[in-house]
C-alpha cells in the first residue's frame, strides 16, 4: 500500500461500553460542560477548551485539516473526546491525542478502551505509525503510554508552546504495526 486511508479515520467506532464519533455541532455544548468540569487539567494542553476558548478550539478540533477528533462516550454518556490528529497518510503515520476525560472517568479502563478502538482502526486503515506526545509534567499519561504498550522514544526539549504561553517540553511514545497485538 502506497499510503494509509485518512478517510477511512472518519468512523464511529464502538465496542458496546466505549463509543467514539466524529465531532459535530452536536456535540457542542454537552462537550463545553465536560470540559469545564476539570479547569487546573487545561495547563497541560496545547489549547484551552475552556470559556473564552472554547469554541475556537471546538472548530479547530471539529474542523482542521489533518484530524479527525471525536465525541467520547462511556455506555451512553459523553465523558470526553479524543481523536487522531497529525495525520500524515502518505508516511502511514498518525498521533492520537487531543484526549481529555470527565474526572470520574479517570482510571475506570474506559480510555484504555478507546485507545484500543482507535489504534485497531489506525492500522486497519493502513497506518503502520502511531504516536502519543505528552507534556513532560503529565505523569498520569505518561504512566498510561507505558501501561498501553507504548515505547518512550524521547523529549523533545522546549517544543510547543500552550495556550498559556508556558512552553512544553514533549514525550514522545509510539506504537508500530507489528508491535500491537490483540492478546495482550
Amino acid at each position: 500500500m502506497a499510503h494509509a486511508d485518512a478517510d477511512a479515520l472518519r468512523a464511529c467506532l464502538d465496542d458496546g461500553v466505549a463509543r467514539l464519533e466524529p465531532l459535530t455541532e452536536g456535540h457542542r455544548e454537552a462537550l463545553r460542560a465536560a470540559c469545564a468540569i476539570d479547569r487546573a487539567t487545561w495547563d497541560n494542553y496545547r489549547w484551552s477548551f475552556l470559556d473564552p476558548h472554547f469554541d475556537t478550539s471546538f472548530e479547530a478540533a471539529r474542523d482542521g485539516a489533518g484530524r479527525t477528533v471525536f465525541a467520547a462516550f462511556e455506555a451512553g454518556h459523553l465523558v470526553g473526546m479524543t481523536g487522531f490528529i497529525n495525520i500524515m497518510a502518505m508516511n502511514r503515520a498518525l498521533e492520537i491525542g487531543l484526549t481529555y476525560l470527565v474526572p470520574a472517568a479517570r482510571g475506570t479502563g474506559v480510555n484504555r478502551r478507546f485507545k484500543d478502538l482507535l489504534l485497531d482502526h489506525a492500522f486497519a486503515s493502513g497506518f503502520s505509525r502511531v504516536e502519543f506526545r505528552v507534556d513532560g509534567r503529565n505523569a498520569r499519561s505518561q504512566a498510561a503510554m507505558t501501561k498501553l504498550g507504548a515505547v518512550r522514544e524521547g523529549t523533545l526539549r522546549k517544543d510547543v508552546p500552550i495556550w498559556n504561553g508556558y512552553v512544553r517540553d514533549t514525550v514522545v511514545y509510539s506504537i508500530l504495526r507489528d508491535e500491537w497485538r490483540k492478546d495482550r
